[in-house]
C-alpha cells in the first residue's frame, strides 16, 4: 500500500532530478544536493529511501553511463562524491497525501538558465502530484505549472502581449506538438518564464528561432 501511494512521487523525485542536472553548466560538477519533502503527514511516517534514490538516479544517469537503482543508489552517489541532504517540513492541513512538493536544490554550481537559480544562488525546482500526475511547480523563484511528460522548454522573456503566441506559432510551424504551457511572471510587464511542454525534439533551427525572439532573454531545452 505505501508502495503504490509513492508511485506517482516516484517518477516525480526522479524527473526532478533529471531536470535540476540538466540546468547545470556542466552537470558532472555536482557534488551537494538539498532535498525537502513537505508534507501534512508527520514526517516520521515519510520513508524517504525510494525517494533519494530515485533522486539520485535522475541526477547521475543523464550525465554517466552508470544504472542506479534502490540498491545502488546510496552507493553510486558516495562514489561520485554526491552528497544529499533531506530535510522533511510539517504542513499544516489534511494529511490526504503522503507529500505535497519536493524541492531539489543544486548547490555550489553554474546553472545555463539563470532563471533557475533561488535567491540563495542554487539551482532550484520543485514539483507535485496531480491527479496522480507528476508536475513542475517551480523554477528557481518563478512558478509555473506543467506536467512532467515529453520534454520541456524554459524561456525567460519580456512579460508582453503575444509571446504564448509567437513561441508556438513557431513550434506549430515545425510540427512540434504542445502538451502544456505555463508562464510565471515577477509582476506584470517585467520577467516571466514560460515552461511548455513537448511531445517531440524540436530540431535545433527551431530552438534557433525561439532564442532569435527579441523578447526572449534566455532559453533552455530539457530532455524528460
Amino acid at each position: 500500500q505505501v508502495l503504490a501511494e509513492l508511485k506517482p512521487y516516484v517518477v516525480l523525485a526522479e524527473q526532478l532530478g533529471r531536470l535540476a542536472v540538466q540546468l547545470v553548466a556542466g552537470g558532472s560538477g555536482v557534488k551537494n544536493v538539498k532535498v525537502t519533502y513537505a508534507s501534512a503527514r508527520a514526517t516520521d511516517d515519510l520513508d524517504t529511501r525510494l525517494l533519494r534514490a530515485m533522486i539520485t538516479k535522475g541526477i547521475i544517469e543523464p550525465i554517466s553511463d552508470v544504472y542506479v537503482n534502490l540498491v545502488n543508489a546510496d552507493y553510486t552517489a558516495k562514489q561520485r562524491g554526491l552528497r544529499i541532504s533531506e530535510e522533511r517540513v510539517l504542513l499544516d492541513g489534511s494529511p490526504e497525501s503522503p507529500l505535497d512538493t519536493i524541492t531539489v536544490q543544486l548547490c555550489n554550481v553554474e546553472s545555463k538558465f539563470a532563471s533557475a537559480l533561488s535567491e540563495s544562488g542554487e539551482v532550484k525546482v520543485e514539483g507535485r502530484v496531480k491527479d496522480g500526475v507528476p508536475h513542475l511547480t517551480k523554477v528557481g523563484s518563478f512558478e509555473v505549472d506543467v506536467s512532467l511528460e515529453g520534454s520541456i522548454i524554459l524561456c525567460r522573456q519580456v512579460d508582453q502581449p503575444g509571446m504564448i503566441g509567437t513561441v508556438g506559432s513557431i513550434l506549430g510551424e515545425s510540427n512540434v506538438n504542445v502538451s502544456f504551457m505555463s508562464v510565471g511572471r515577477i509582476a506584470p510587464r517585467k520577467q516571466a518564464v514560460m515552461a511548455i511542454g513537448v511531445d517531440d525534439m524540436p530540431s535545433k533551427e527551431t530552438l534557433k528561432k525561439i532564442g532569435e525572439i527579441p523578447a526572449v532573454e534566455e532559453f533552455v531545452f530539457l530532455k524528460l
